[in-house]
C-alpha cells in the first residue's frame, strides 16, 4: 500500500505548473495531504480512481440553482401566466409554479433537508480530523444536488458512485460485510464513536426521503407513468445503502 505526503503532492504540483499523477487503486493519502487536494479543489478519491473512468459528472461543488430567464412561468393548476409569485407557490421547474404544498414540493424540500444532514455530518468529520470520511460525505451531498436537480428537470437520476464503486457493488456490501469487509452488520450502541451515530442518523433520514418519494409520484401504487419516481426512490434507496456501507467501513476501521 502507497501513502502519499503533502509534500509529495507538492512536488508533483509545482505551484500549478506540474500535475498529478492518477494513483493505485491501494493508494492513501495523510490527512494535510488531503487537506492539500481540497484546498486546490481535488478529491481524493478521484484522484485514485480516474483511471478506471468513473468519477461522475455530479460530484462537483453546488451552485445557486435557481435561473431567472425564459418565458413567465404558468400555474400548474390552471395555467396561467404568473408574473409575481405568491408567498404560498413556489416553482415546480422551469415553466410552471406550484402551491407548497405540492408533493413533488415536499420532496424537494426533504432532500434539501436531507442534504443539510450530510453536510453537518461532514463538518463534524472534519472536526475530527477525518478528512477522508468527511471527502465521501461531501460525495453524497453532490449526489442530492443531483437527485434534487433530476427531479427539478423531470430526468432520470444518475447511478451513484462512492469509494470508487459503483452502486451494484455498495448494494453487494452493504449486504453481505462479511465477504467484503470482515464483519457482521452492525446496530448502532452506545459504544460507538459519535460518527457511527451521525452515520446512522443519515441512513434513516434517507429511507423517509425515499418513502415521501414514493408518495410524491404514486410510484407505489402504479400512478408513476413516466417512471421518475421509481427511478428517484430508487436513488435515495441506494443512498441509504451508501451510507451504510460508510458505517461498515468506518467500523472495520478503513476511514479512520
Amino acid at each position: 500500500m502507497t501513502i502519499v505526503t503533502e509534500s509529495e503532492l507538492r512536488e508533483y504540483w509545482k505551484n500549478g505548473r506540474g500535475r498529478l499523477p492518477v494513483f493505485p487503486s491501494e493508494t492513501r493519502f495523510t490527512d494535510l495531504a488531503r487537506e492539500f487536494l481540497r484546498q486546490h479543489k481535488m478529491d481524493a478519491q478521484s484522484q485514485v480512481i480516474e483511471s478506471n473512468h468513473i468519477h461522475p459528472d455530479w460530484d462537483k461543488p453546488g451552485t445557486f440553482p435557481v435561473v431567472l430567464t425564459g418565458p413567465v412561468p404558468v400555474c400548474a393548476v390552471c395555467g396561467q401566466p404568473i408574473k409575481h409569485k405568491p408567498d404560498h407557490m413556489t416553482q415546480l421547474d422551469a415553466g410552471h409554479f406550484a402551491s407548497k404544498t405540492d408533493p413533488r414540493l415536499i420532496l424537494r424540500g426533504r432532500v434539501d433537508s436531507l442534504h443539510a444532514w450530510v453536510m453537518l455530518a461532514a463538518a463534524k468529520a472534519r472536526g475530527f480530523q477525518m478528512a477522508s470520511l468527511a471527502s465521501h460525505l461531501d460525495t453524497l451531498s453532490a449526489y442530492c444536488r443531483e437527485i434534487m436537480s433530476a427531479e427539478y428537470h423531470a430526468r432520470p437520476v444518475a447511478p451513484l458512485i462512492l469509494l470508487g464503486k459503483r452502486e451494484e457493488e455498495l448494494h453487494e456490501i452493504s449486504h453481505w460485510p462479511d465477504r467484503h469487509l470482515g464483519i457482521q452488520h452492525i446496530i448502532p450502541g452506545p459504544e460507538d464513536h459519535e460518527m457511527i451515530h451521525w452515520l446512522n442518523v443519515l441512513r434513516t433520514q434517507a429511507r423517509e426521503v425515499e418513502v415521501v418519494a414514493l408518495e410524491a409520484f404514486g410510484a407505489d401504487r402504479g400512478l408513476d407513468q413516466s417512471g421518475i419516481g421509481n427511478n428517484i426512490s430508487h436513488a435515495l434507496n441506494r443512498f441509504s445503502s451508501a451510507v451504510y456501507v460508510l458505517e461498515l467501513y468506518f467500523k472495520a476501521g478503513k476511514l479512520t
